[in-house]
């Protein structure tokens, strides 16, 4: 029986994917956050009026505004969280290109808002569209992320589980279809009798 090749714990914290991912997701939320707090006053919408508009907001709760004014307790909470993100990482076995890009963006999007939380004591908003709570890169990050390990787990997961097991089987039966044509084959000579 051969021992399915696993991909170690280094390996995965040196793929580019996640890093790709992170690196993607915290500069694009820093630099959006930098262009809002240096062209928009705390309070200011641009355009003023309309369904989208980018306005200028601090968050001192969760994604999406909520648990307001618990920011020290939720800094501490989200650097709990990248924590908990590269545990179940690492602890993955061989992940799929779907799970490594989840885990870049969730990483990066937590680490985002982590920046302005020790930075500002708050985290910068922006994007205003309708009556959804004001956000920004970082919470989209997460959320892409989780929507991926959501479609991961729910369609792509037990479609690899069933091809897995179809290839073990077909492992498995090519090994017992080598061991038939392997078994040592006896052969029965004939006796001869004297030759008249």
């Amino acid at each position: 029986m051969t021992n399915v090749p696993t991909v170690s714990s280094r390996a995965k914290f040196t793929d580019p994917v996640p890093w790709i991912m992170l690196l993607l997701a915290v500069s694009s939320d820093q630099l959006t956050k930098w262009l809002t707090i240096e062209n928009l006053a705390r309070g200011e919408s641009w355009p003023a009026d309309g369904f989208f508009r980018f306005t200028h907001a601090w968050n001192t709760g969760t994604a999406f505004s909520l648990f307001q004014g618990q920011g020290d307790i939720l800094t501490w909470v989200s650097v709990g969280a990248v924590g908990v993100l590269a545990w179940i990482y690492k602890s993955i076995n061989d992940p799929p290109w779907v799970l490594r890009i989840a885990f870049g963006l969730q990483l990066g999007g937590a680490i985002g808002n982590l920046i302005d939380r020790f930075r500002l004591g708050h985290v910068t908003d922006f994007i205003d569209i309708g009556p959804w709570p004001i956000f920004n890169i970082a919470d989209s990050s997460i959320v892409v992320g989780i929507g991926l390990m959501i479609y991961y787990f729910w369609f792509l997961d037990g479609d690899s589980k069933e091809k897995a097991e179809a290839d073990s089987g077909a492992v498995h039966g090519a090994a017992g279809a080598d061991s038939e044509q392997a078994a040592p084959v006896k052969v029965v000579e004939p006796e001869l009798g004297p030759v008249e």
